[in-house]
């Protein structure tokens, strides 16, 4: 992709990167994504964001098709996931004059991303300004959004904002408007998809989001990953669907998932089990059943992100839960789980040793867990089974207690 442009003085210089099927190991991205960065130019020029290293060449070359490296005047780091900042290293050899901009967080981050410990970061506050002359870049902070050093840049002359990875997507095609796209229901598809995966958690921040831009003339958003966004497009729905997706949720009934995978059906049996004891404190409950190795990641992080408690069962493999389970593991964050009530039995066909890694792992999530009569060694005896009545019964009594946090119609009426 070369350089487009996309008002007076600011053009995108990113990478259009069609063929990504897995982004950051664990997220599908069926349509690609792309790197993108845009340079700014007044009397100085002001570089936001770099790219992924691998495309790092491509990326040079479409800045110099504006400008020469050696004449850039900052490099502006909204977020430095090497996605964002994997290319600033090299970068920077070529353009050594280049003042590095990010916030406090992102200048720790830096420092540790391009191994240069003596790096120079200017750091900025949120409201803090540079003026390109022409050009008035104004900083936003937006911690969480969806990393610690996050921040959006404001163009003021352009009514151009880059929120980095907010209102983006991983979606690729070669027009890079939302007002050109051939395939407007995959780009939905992947901007819902993205907004699960990457700010579902952080619900909180991204309404602290929109409230921060909110007094802002924003024509133009360019996000650092998929198609540029404009009120003649979608920009205006895509900030109402954000606030929409991220208001504060309250099931009608209790909602329990049950994820689990299983060899030889013995793991199942259990899950079975646990979503019979699960109804029967709990008639009004919805307990779904959740093979893993039927669901993608995408699906399983989002119905975490929605329910009320949750199970986990794993069989054993070299003792230690099956490789499924153990991708799961990191979506399992305090981010996820902080400040919802959670209850997670674990009905392992396996080890001791396993099970008590599981309520160890679970520790720090601020769950409540309930593990120690969930065990089976192989077949599930017919004396195991009846085990998760009395689990789901020290379910419902976790959520009444955890009533303080979080008061739910459906626990009152239960009593």
């Amino acid at each position: 992709m070369a350089a487009i442009p996309v008002s007076d003085g600011i053009w995108s210089v990113g990478v259009l990167n069609p063929n990504l099927r897995i982004f950051d190991v664990v997220m599908a991205t069926d349509y690609g994504t792309s790197y993108n960065a845009y340079l700014v130019k007044g009397e100085k020029t002001a570089l936001i964001e770099t790219c992924h290293h691998r495309y790092q060449e491509f990326f040079f070359r479409n800045i110099e098709q504006i400008i020469p490296l050696e004449k850039l005047d900052y490099i502006i780091l909204n977020h430095c996931e090497p996605d964002h900042s994997g290319s600033l290293e090299a970068l920077l050899q070529r353009a050594p004059q280049a003042q590095v901009v990010a916030s406090q967080a992102g200048s720790i981050y830096l420092k540790n991303i391009t191994n240069l410990p003596t790096l120079k970061v200017r750091v900025v506050k949120q409201g803090e300004i540079i003026d390109l002359g022409g050009k008035t870049l104004e900083f936003i902070s937006a911690p969480f959004l969806h990393w610690p050093d996050s921040m959006f840049t404001y163009v003021v002359e352009d009514k151009t904002l880059f929120p980095c990875d907010f209102l983006g997507s991983h979606y690729c095609e070669p027009q890079l408007f939302d007002t050109n796209m051939v395939y407007p229901k995959r780009y939905e598809t992947a901007f819902r998809g993205y907004y699960d995966a990457i700010f579902g958690p952080f619900k909180p921040y991204v309404l602290a989001g929109l409230q921060k831009i909110a007094q802002l003339d924003i024509a133009i958003a360019c996000p650092s990953h998929g198609p540029i966004l404009t009120v003649r497009g979608r920009l205006n729905e895509a900030r109402e669907c954000y606030r929409e997706w991220s208001q504060p949720h309250q099931n009608s009934v209790p909602n329990i998932p049950v994820f689990y995978t299983s060899a030889y059906g013995n793991t199942t049996a259990l899950a079975v089990a646990l979503r019979e004891g699960i109804l029967s404190a709990l008639p009004t409950a919805s307990v779904e059943l959740l093979d893993m190795t039927e669901c993608d990641m995408d699906t399983l992080h989002a119905k975490l992100n929605t329910c009320d408690a949750f199970a986990l069962g794993s069989p054993t493999i070299n003792r230690d839960a099956c490789p499924l389970l153990g991708s799961f593991w990191p979506v399992l964050t305090p981010s996820t789980t902080r400040k919802r009530p959670r209850w997670c039995s674990v009905p392992l066909a396996g080890a001791e040793r396993l099970s008590r890694r599981f309520v160890r792992g679970l520790s720090p999530l601020n769950c409540g867990c309930s593990a120690k009569d969930s065990r089976s060694a192989l077949s599930p005896l017919p004396t195991i089974l009846p085990r998760p009545v009395k689990q789901a019964r020290s379910l419902q009594l976790f959520l009444r207690a955890r009533a303080g946090l979080h008061t739910n119609t459906w626990d009152r009426n239960s009593r």
